[in-house]
């Protein structure tokens, strides 16, 4: 009894009582007791012909020291177990080898010591003997990674390719639940699966979920379905202010998006009409904001305006009218006439171009022109050798636009002398002279 109280360390579990490592019973001997059950038992890997386990050791090695572990396995349905190893080993990991493809085996793992075996630690699945030369990946189309938005009453054929050897198990579901398969039609292939609805109602939209596995490798994507109708039409159109050229309009957004959130929208469409012209004009087309400020409008028209809205689908079916007519007034003017100061243009006479001289020859007719400048308008008096020029026949005096002239009918060499054109007004007077000679033709 001594001995066996200096082998043990901490008591432990008994029938009676527990001393040591040793249980003793209530006729007073001791039995031995085997080592604990291994713990996290798992597949490190497996291909076509091996499997790689490992697991923790057992935290109670017994009465006596853990000679090592015993690895069996037996094909699932059956409980012909078979020791996998020849010889104990301590390692905690271990590969069984020159198992055939395709196996599906059930392994479990025994503690052994002196006293006995432990209770197997066994694995929760069966083991599928098979090589997994490429692990399950699904390659998302790019326009899938969004929502995917599609109208009501269209096809919805997604084609999602994966990747996986050997063939993965694929499998979809909806928000969780599986697919009902009155909707919904599935077609998987070696290398992608196929999701098809022939004609999209609103109840398809939701989240689908792809699973793609192969043992316990998984890859999983989800795919956001929204299937919209046409949008009703906005609400509470009215007209907010008017001036000048242009009108300010706002609305409320439509109760039924078709399905869409208000900021997916893709705009509205407005439209004016001129009373009495039975035709619709758009003005502005994507609209995103519930308002918006039409310009450049006719002076005197009477306008009336409506509104749809628009998603992925469409138009809206109906629009929203505005109860007010917008009447585009003329602006009033009033004409002030600028006040100028008055200005005295009064100016005496100045001749700006003189008389110059000239020589003619006799029974040809010849002018004499001057310039003058004055105002009130002057009085033109033409004189030869001081003498003044009155109502003869032989000479006619003009004036035009202060351009004077004097022309002399077949001079004589009596006509010849010195010619003076004197201007006079109230102002004052000028005047300006000039030598004719007439001379004899050859």
């Amino acid at each position: 009894m001594g001995n066996a109280l200096s082998l043990g360390s901490r008591p432990r579990r008994s029938g009676g009582c527990v001393w040591g490592c040793f249980v003793c019973l209530s006729n007073g001997s001791l039995v031995a007791e085997p080592p604990g059950c291994p713990s996290q038992l798992a597949v490190e890997d497996v291909n076509d012909n091996s499997v790689s386990l490992a697991w923790k050791a057992p935290e109670q090695t017994g009465s006596a020291a853990l000679d090592g572990y015993l690895v069996e396995c037996c094909k699932d349905g059956t409980a012909d177990w078979v020791a996998a190893n020849k010889e104990l080993f301590l390692s905690t990991h271990y590969t069984i080898h020159n198992l055939a493809s395709g196996d599906k085996l059930q392994i479990r793992v025994k503690a052994v010591n002196a006293s006995g075996t432990s209770v197997p630690a066994v694995l929760e699945q069966p083991v599928v003997i098979r090589e997994i030369l490429e692990p399950p990946k699904i390659r998302v189309p790019r326009h899938l990674r969004q929502t995917y938005i599609r109208p009501a009453g269209e096809v919805v054929n997604l084609l999602i390719p994966f990747q996986g050897k050997p063939r993965p198990q694929v499998s979809w579901s909806k928000d969780g639940r599986p697919l009902d398969p009155t909707r919904v039609t599935v077609r998987n292939g070696d290398r992608d699966t196929v999701f098809f609805i022939r004609k999209a109602e609103r109840s398809d939209s939701g989240q689908y979920q792809l699973t793609v596995r192969i043992d316990r490798l998984e890859d999983k994507a989800t795919i956001d379905l929204r299937v919209v109708e046409l949008p009703g039409p906005p609400e509470n159109l009215k007209l907010v202010d008017v001036w000048g050229f242009n009108v300010a309009l706002e609305w409320s957004p439509p109760k039924d998006t078709g399905n869409l959130c208000c900021s997916s929208l893709r705009g509205r469409v407005l439209q004016h009409s001129t009373k009495g012209v039975c035709q619709w004009f758009t003005v502005l087309e994507h609209c995103p904001r519930p308002s918006c400020t039409i310009s450049d409008l006719i002076i005197g028209n009477n306008y009336a305006f409506r509104v749809f809205s628009e998603n992925a689908c469409g138009r809206s079916a109906t629009a929203a009218v505005a109860t007010e007519l917008a009447h585009i007034r003329k602006p009033e003017i009033a004409y002030k006439p600028e006040k100028y100061s008055g200005r005295d243009f009064s100016e005496p006479p100045k001749f700006t171009q003189p008389l110059a001289d000239r020589c003619t020859t006799r029974g040809y007719n010849t002018q004499l022109f001057c310039c003058v400048r004055a105002f009130p308008k002057p009085k033109i008096i033409w004189l030869k050798n001081q003498m003044e020029i009155r109502e003869d026949p032989k000479y006619i005096a003009a004036i035009n636009e202060g351009v004077c002239s004097l022309e002399i009918r077949k001079p004589s060499p009596f006509d010849g002398g010195v010619y003076t054109c004197k201007a006079v007004n109230p102002l004052g007077e000028a005047s300006v002279d000039c030598r004719l000679d007439v001379k004899a033709p050859h």
